[in-house]
């Protein structure tokens, strides 16, 4: 009799972590990042209150700015509508054609 195993069935949804998806996660976290390194630097040269300003704000700001981007969804990708003519190299296709009569 042949064993049965149990199939993970969650390998085609993205990874979801504090409800953001996917490559989003990365975003979050690099907002996060560059908060704590931007909030640091002014509060070594400026002042420790305009560096909790500047740090509290780049980390929310990143954070909404992550959740209003993934609303587009994991794959959003600009689409145009227009059409486009690209014009044929002939100039290379004749060189081409010269070397292979030799």
């Amino acid at each position: 009799m042949a064993k049965r195993f149990a199939v993970y069935k969650g390998l085609e949804r993205p990874l979801v972590f504090k409800g953001f998806k996917g490559k989003f996660i990365y975003w979050g976290v690099g907002s996060l990042l560059l908060g704590l390194v931007a909030g640091s630097i002014t509060m070594a040269l400026v002042n420790m209150w305009v560096g909790a300003i500047v740090l509290v704000g780049i980390i929310v700001g990143g954070l909404f700015y992550t959740a209003s981007r993934q609303k587009g969804g994991l794959h959003n990708k600009s689409r145009s509508t227009g059409i486009y003519v690209h014009r044929a190299n002939l100039k290379n296709l004749q060189l081409y054609a010269a070397k292979k009569r030799i």
